[in-house]
């Protein structure tokens, strides 16, 4: 790990307060890590941006998958999995999700969420979305699962009297002198017993900051999702990988061709009990496109409406559930329905208008099975991560299993290593520019018109050269006339999107070719001898984007810290690298201190493309 030195432009902490852990983020992912320490004796303090139950956990409608139903399996769920992800899930980590998930899936109804259950029998409901060969899709209040799992955990942090700061934007990560975590300067939004800029110093931070999709003009992320996780991570010296996959939902209500921000969702849920994609002639397009019609994963489904919305010249298809009935709308997706007759759609009489929109990041900061970025100490978990369960394309309702699952990993190593860094340094203030808040927009709009669904060489260069017009446009304003957009959330908002902008376009210019929701109409095919690797890109002291390939779809160990079961006196059953076999559900009180030197730089990596590395800051 090297640390970049590059850091947001910010005041200095007025205020500071002491933790174990610090938890970025108050999603599933978040919240469970919190739990989870906290229940071994940690002291914890979360984080988040907004409210503590206003993170993109509560928009998730479909569901949370498990092999909880009678004949599934782990093996199937595996199975899915690896075909949804295009040959570049990385199956070790996927084996840990789909074995551990039904135990994980149990201990979140014991911690008070509340699914559907059939009257008669009590058992969970379940059902099936794209990619799913089985009814294998745990659901709550119809298609308010994210919401019912958000309530539940966010009762049990409140019951557990765990520390929160809400409204609080996370800026930079702080560390010893030695390179090691000492935890988080942030901003608090508003007045109180803390405002401003502070610091939480902590031996273990852990991001679980959510998405990235107010990149893009369209999404279903919240407006909070702007890659403050990602964005840190870079700036700390973490490497990043498989920003280049950014799955669109492929049916996202359609609200005309000028809607911005955050759009309605149309959980796949709808097409697993039966609804019908049809273009305006009634014809259903996806027979025969694939297997599983409607069912097939979500980037062969938006790669087929894209394509008969161009040969139609229609701006949107429709989803068709009229044969539903009244009552099952109102019972088993109320929220959608609700969504729809406030646009004034009556998904029971009519066709529901749908298109593509950016919905999911597969890839994010780099970790291993236990949760280690290549930073010591820093830990990323949920939508943040790339874990490489996801591959080229997330299995649907995985996302929530993942932030679960591997949630549970990271508590089980923090609390087996209780030693902490040295003092904290503080870095002297950035000397880089911040953009102004209305560069938001335009980053949007060039992401959407370059990098979106359908991209190619040109689009991309094109997106490429005006994100660094953007970018040298603040650099010379504050070189020529030494000024620069003043330190606010908008404006850090803004920079943050930029950083994952241009890393994201550069890692979609270099995979030339199609896979998964990485779409290059120049590229059209999918090419494995080449291909079947990932970019993983890292942000440099001189600001340039070191980029390199993995030799194969698996990752290399991120070695940032010995394993504590092979120190004398450590926790067992948390073996180092993709073998890891920790019994994450049941963190026990702290064991013995492990060491924790500066790792070596990871191996089993390959330069990668003929581009020259990209200034960023």
């Amino acid at each position: 790990m090297v640390p970049s030195g590059v850091r947001l432009r910010a005041p200095a902490p007025g205020w500071a307060i002491d933790a174990d852990v610090v938890v970025v983020g108050s999603g599933v992912a978040g919240l469970t890590v919190a739990l989870r320490c906290a229940a071994a004796g940690a002291k914890v303090t979360v984080v988040t941006k907004a409210r503590l139950d206003d993170g993109s956990t509560r928009w998730a409608q479909g569901g949370i998958a498990a092999a909880l139903g009678e004949g599934d399996t782990p093996a199937q769920h595996l199975d899915d999995t690896l075909v949804a992800g295009a040959g570049l899930c990385d199956e070790e980590a996927v084996r840990n999700l789909v074995t551990e998930g039904p135990d994980a899936v149990r201990r979140l109804i014991a911690t008070g969420a509340r699914f559907d259950t059939a009257p008669d029998t009590g058992e969970i409901l379940l059902t099936r979305e794209g990619g799913h060969h089985r009814r294998r899709i745990a659901h709550a209040g119809g298609d308010a699962t994210g919401a019912e799992i958000s309530r539940a955990l966010v009762d049990a942090v409140r019951d557990a009297g765990i520390e929160t700061i809400e409204n609080a934007l996370v800026l930079d990560l702080i560390t010893d002198a030695a390179g090691r975590t000492a935890g988080v300067t942030l901003h608090v939004m508003g007045e109180g017993q803390r405002d401003g800029v502070g610091a939480v110093r902590a031996r273990a931070v852990v991001l679980a900051t959510g998405g990235m999709g107010q990149v893009f003009s369209a999404t279903t992320n919240p407006a909070v999702s702007t890659g403050d996780g990602v964005a840190l991570a870079l700036r700390a010296g973490a490497e990043v990988s498989d920003l280049e996959f950014v799955q669109f939902h492929p049916t996202v209500l359609w609200l005309g061709p000028d809607a911005e921000g955050q759009q309605p969702l149309v959980s796949e849920a709808v097409r697993g009990e039966g609804a019908y994609l049809v273009d305006a002639d009634g014809v259903r397009f996806m027979q025969g496109q694939h297997e599983l019609a409607e069912l097939a994963p979500r980037d062969i489904v938006a790669k087929a409406i894209m394509r008969r919305m161009r040969e139609q010249g229609a701006e949107h298809m429709y989803l068709d559930g009229r044969h539903f009935g009244a009552e099952m709308w109102a019972h088993r997706f109320p929220t959608i329905l609700a969504a729809c007759r406030a646009h004034g759609i009556d998904p029971v009489t009519g066709t529901i208008p749908v298109a593509p929109a950016a919905h999911y990041a597969s890839g994010g900061v780099r970790t291993d099975p236990r949760g280690h970025t290549t930073v010591p100490g820093l830990y990323a978990c949920g939508e943040v991560a790339c874990t490489g369960v996801h591959g080229a394309n997330r299995l649907a309702s995985n996302s929530l299993l993942e932030g679960l699952v591997f949630a549970e990993r990271i508590a089980a190593d923090i609390v087996a290593r209780p030693a902490g860094p040295g003092a904290p340094v503080i870095p002297v203030p950035s000397r880089f520019p911040l953009l102004a808040p209305e560069a938001r927009y335009e980053i949007q709009r060039v992401m959407t018109a370059g990098a979106g669904v359908l991209r190619s060489a040109d689009s991309l260069d094109r997106a490429a050269a005006a994100l660094r017009r953007i970018q040298h446009t603040a650099a010379d304003d504050l070189e020529r006339d030494g000024k620069t957009a003043e330190p606010c959330v908008e404006t850090w908002e803004a920079t943050n999107l930029l950083t994952v902008a241009r890393v994201l376009v550069e890692a979609a210019r270099r995979r030339e070719e199609t896979r998964g929701c990485h779409w290059r109409e120049d590229r059209p095919d999918r090419d494995d001898a080449i291909w079947r690797r990932h970019l993983v890109v890292r942000l440099t002291p001189e600001r340039t984007l070191a980029i390199h390939t993995t030799e194969t779809a698996a990752f290399p160990p991120t070695a940032t810290l010995p394993d504590p079961a092979d120190t004398p006196g450590g926790a067992s059953g948390t073996t180092q690298g993709a073998a890891s076999g920790a019994a994450p559900g049941a963190a026990t009180a702290p064991a013995a201190a492990a060491g924790a030197g500066q790792a070596p730089r990871p191996h089993g990596a390959r330069a990668a493309g003929p581009a020259s590395p990209e200034e960023i800051s």
